[in-house]
Order: structure tokens, then C-alpha cells, then sequence
């Protein structure tokens, strides 16, 4: 029998790399947002079924579960991204997290150069989307909270892996003082020109652009938390493949995407139905996605003001929006992420947007002054919230201290697994009858051929169409295929002849 060698030379088919023999993709890998709550517009409800409103959200769909690996010296390795942390961001080691850990952008960058631990040396400062892989939607956002305990409050990252601490209030700071620095840098500007640091609050849940300067009435830089990382040097980084139907994937993530969005804005509700009845491509298992999955499209290397264009990369088209300020932008979009909060009458009352274009917000300048400006206050890139229903009208000058615009009315671009069946049915012309077993395989597939006269190809394809083995000749009844070096997942097999085409799908443990 023929082994699937392809030769064993460096191929690339289809965005996929194979070499030696082995698969070599999805190195970014997104790991779910770990939301178990499910909600409606306001409030926490029992699991919706398929065909019941608010079906499809977040926790209706279960990704690459959290999984963590304490490794007994300070650092955890991400065993679905393969990235490995520092367990704490209590950089001077006095076996608490405090303002005094903190690091202004230039000296988390720097910091990293000398950085030991473990008994690596090869440590930097995480990317966005490094760090964004890190969030975990169990949390509560405490915004508008005005306790000073923070006994009860619930932080976005897995707390029995990771070391965290809120602001320092001892030190004048805020409850949601936690931002953590990475090493992108907004390409556009926020704030009247500021140059802008992407980080994520693990306090609050969301990423924003932060100024790398002094805060008003300071002199010293802006200060931020410091988590360091190492391995996986290509996470982040998108291999996109327009699949001439409309639909876009990305093999690093095993993610197709819709190519165009919706094209108009709907609520929140509106957004699941409207995910669940689609259908493109000859797939009809299309979802809203997470709001991690929503953020590994990003481009940061554009923006509305840089590249007259949406964070996103021109393989993608994006609908152009009228904003608040009567100037040409780009939308905010709908993940099935809710951004819960800790407020018990409506914790449910928030979703989860990306804004890939600017993300506005009415600044009173100067402060009390009652004169609002509209300025791009987080960035193209940012991740926030806004409400699930109600009315626009009633947040004329945004809402938070940033006064973050509110729209309610987001845009949808949607998602699915590419290794999933649905839509993809077996296909049988002519009465062509093969049978493929064992199914589920592990080692080897038999295939039983009932039309076996005549000069025949097989060919085995993952589901992205790349074909991985194809052979032409006249095969006997039963032929058996060596399937060790495919990686596990669902591939289909085609038999073709002058006869007609008959396709089997397999899965391969």
C-alpha cells in the first residue's frame, strides 16, 4: 500500500505547511473565553435550546478549554496556545503585587532584555494578542463599583494559575487600576495626539489603548503591570485564505470567517438570530463569535487615520459607517460574549464588541467644562462593551468616564470551525458505492470498492480542500491506506472515475 508521503517535501497547499511527513499549522490557536453563564438582555437565564431566542451565544459553543500547566517555578505554560508566563507580575519580588511592581512602556520593554527565570533568558513583552489570550470571561467587571473591598469581586484571568492584584489603592490608584502592558503600539492616535500602548485590564475585561506619557498633573509614565512570555514566537500571527465563496480562512487558527459583514447593525439578540439562520457557502453552521475569536482578526498595523481603512486586513471587506461625529469610520461588532458585571439587577446587561474602526468617546475638555469633544479615545483594536438593547439616543455624550459612544446597534461578521461537517454532506453520483472503515480510524482507513474496472483516483483532503494524498490507477476491491502521519481531524475521501465521483468522510483519531 502507498504511505501519504507527498513526497516528503515542503509543500503548501492551501495556506497548510507539511513537511516530513507532518502537518504543520494552527499555531494560533485561540483558547475559549471560558463564559459558563448564559444570558438574555439583562440577566442571567437556564441554557437556551437551538431555535429558542438568545441561543448561540458564547456558551452555547465550547472552543479550546482553558488548560494550564503549573510548572513548579514560577512560570505556567498555556498548553492550547503553548506559550509559557510568568506565573506573577510581582516584578520585585517581595511576594506582593503593588504599585511598586509596576513598569512604565519603555522599561517593560527594556526589562525584558535582562529578564531571567526559570533558566530562560529569552523572555519579551507580550503582543496584544499574546496577552488577550490570557482573558477569561468568568469575570465581573467592577466598573462603578465604590467599595474599597475587592473580597467579592471576580477578575478576568484564571486566578487559580495566575497571581493578581487590583490597583493599589494605598497608592492613590483606582479598584480597575490593573492594566497590563504589551508591545503593540496603536499605529493612529488617541487623546489629542498621545501616542497609545494596546494593554488588557484583567480588572475589567477589556483591552484600550493606554498613553505611554505622564497621566495629567504627573511626571512620571504612565505605569503598568508586567506579565513576561516566551515559546510560540508565531502566535498572533494570521494566514489568511480567500476561498472564492465568499468566505475567508485562517489556517493559523483553523477559523473561516465570512469575508463580508452584515451590512447594517442590529442588536444583540437580533445578532445570534441572525448568526444561526445563515447560510453560505453550502455551510450552515455559522455562529457570532466569541470575543476572543472576534479579536485574532485584528490588523494592528491599520487604522481609520493611518491606512484609510478598518483594522482588519483587505482580504476582509468592511462596511464604511457615517460616526457620531459625521466623519467616514468603520463599525464596532457583535461577539456572543457577554461582559457581565457585578451589578445583580442587570449583570447580564452587556455585550462584548471589537471595534475595528476608531473607538470614540465624548472627552469634556477641559474637565467639568461641559464642552464634550469626540475624539478617538481607546483606538481601532480596542475591545469594549455596550449595551444589549435600548436606545442610542439616551447616551448623547457616551457612557464612562471616557464617554465611550454607544451604539447598541453593532455590525456582525460571522465565524465557524473549519474541521466541522455540518453543511459538507457525502456526495454520490452516478451510483458509485464505496464503504470507508474503521470510522473513527487511527492507523490505516480500508476502503471497499464495488466499481472497480476501470483507471480510478482516490484522494484524501482535509476540510479546507488541500489535498494531502491522491493516487491514479486501477485498485482492487479492497485497498487499505496508511493514515499515521495525518493529524487528528476530519478529511475526506474522493473516489473518481469515468463513472461519476462518490466522497466519504472520515475522522481520524
Amino acid at each position: 500500500m502507498k504511505r501519504i508521503n507527498l513526497l516528503s517535501a515542503l509543500l503548501f497547499l492551501g495556506g497548510i505547511m507539511i513537511f516530513n511527513n507532518n502537518l504543520v499549522g494552527q499555531n494560533y490557536k485561540i483558547v475559549d473565553t471560558g463564559q459558563e453563564e448564559y444570558y438574555d438582555s439583562l440577566l442571567v437565564i437556564n441554557e437556551p435550546a437551538a431555535g429558542d431566542a438568545f441561543y448561540g451565544q458564547d456558551a452555547n459553543y465550547n472552543g479550546n478549554q482553558p488548560s494550564y500547566q503549573d510548572n513548579g517555578d514560577e512560570t505556567i505554560t498555556d498548553l492550547v496556545t503553548n506559550l509559557m508566563w510568568v506565573k506573577s507580575p510581582d516584578m520585585d519580588g517581595d511576594g506582593d503585587i503593588d504599585y511598586d511592581d509596576k513598569m512604565s512602556y519603555d522599561e517593560a520593554i527594556a526589562g525584558a532584555a535582562t529578564f531571567d527565570l526559570a533558566g530562560y533568558d529569552d523572555w519579551r513583552l507580550p503582543s496584544i494578542k499574546e496577552m488577550y489570550s490570557l482573558i477569561d470571561f468568568r469575570g465581573l467587571d467592577p466598573s462603578g463599583y465604590e467599595g474599597t473591598s475587592t473580597e467579592d469581586l471576580v477578575p478576568f484571568i484564571d486566578t487559580d494559575y495566575f497571581d493578581f492584584n487590583y490597583g493599589d489603592q494605598n497608592a492613590g490608584e483606582r479598584i480597575i487600576d490593573a492594566q497590563m502592558a504589551s508591545t503593540t503600539i496603536y499605529v493612529g492616535t488617541t487623546m489629542m495626539g498621545s501616542e497609545m500602548m494596546f494593554g488588557v485590564n484583567f480588572a475589567d475585561g477589556r483591552i484600550k489603548g493606554y498613553g505611554t506619557g505622564p497621566m495629567p498633573g504627573q511626571t512620571e509614565d504612565k505605569q503598568f503591570y508586567v506579565m513576561y512570555v516566551r515559546d510560540n514566537t508565531e502566535y498572533g500571527n494570521n494566514n489568511f485564505l480567500d476561498n472564492g465563496d465568499g468566505t475567508i480562512t485562517d489556517n493559523a487558527t483553523g477559523l473561516m470567517w465570512t469575508q463580508d459583514d452584515d451590512g447594517q447593525g442590529m442588536k444583540w439578540e437580533n445578532a445570534l438570530s441572525y448568526a444561526e439562520g445563515f447560510e453560505l457557502a453550502g455551510k450552515t453552521d455559522w455562529r457570532l463569535p466569541n470575543a476572543k475569536e472576534l479579536q485574532s482578526i485584528l490588523d494592528y498595523t491599520r487604522s481609520p487615520s493611518t491606512s484609510n481603512s478598518a483594522a482588519i486586513d483587505p482580504v476582509f471587506n468592511c462596511s464604511q459607517i457615517t460616526d457620531e461625529g459625521g466623519e467616514i469610520n468603520y463599525p464596532f461588532y457583535w461577539s456572543g460574549t457577554t461582559h457581565a458585571n457585578w451589578h445583580e439587577n442587570a449583570p447580564g446587561g452587556w455585550g462584548a464588541y471589537v471595534c475595528f474602526g476608531e473607538a470614540l468617546g465624548f472627552m469634556e475638555e477641559p474637565p467639568m467644562s461641559g464642552n464634550y469633544i469626540l475624539m478617538d479615545v481607546h483606538g481601532a483594536g480596542a475591545q469594549r462593551s455596550d449595551p444589549k438593547t435600548g436606545d442610542p439616543d439616551d447616551y448623547p455624550n457616551g457612557n464612562g468616564p471616557q464617554g465611550d459612544v454607544v451604539r447598541i446597534f453593532n455590525f456582525v461578521r460571522l465565524v465557524r470551525d473549519v474541521d466541522s461537517t455540518t453543511g459538507i454532506n457525502d456526495l454520490n453520483k452516478n451510483n458509485i458505492n464505496i464503504n470507508v472503515y474503521p470510522n473513527p480510524a487511527s492507523d490505516n482507513i480500508t476502503i471497499d470498492i464495488g466499481d472497480n474496472d476501470r483507471i480510478s483516483t482516490i484522494t484524501i483532503s482535509n476540510m479546507m480542500g488541500s489535498v494531502l494524498y491522491s493516487e491514479t490507477k486501477e485498485f482492487s476491491k479492497s485497498i487499505k491506506i496508511d493514515i499515521v502521519n495525518l493529524t487528528s481531524g476530519m478529511y475526506i475521501l474522493t473516489y473518481n472515475n469515468s463513472n461519476g465521483i462518490t466522497t466519504k468522510k472520515f475522522l481520524k483519531k
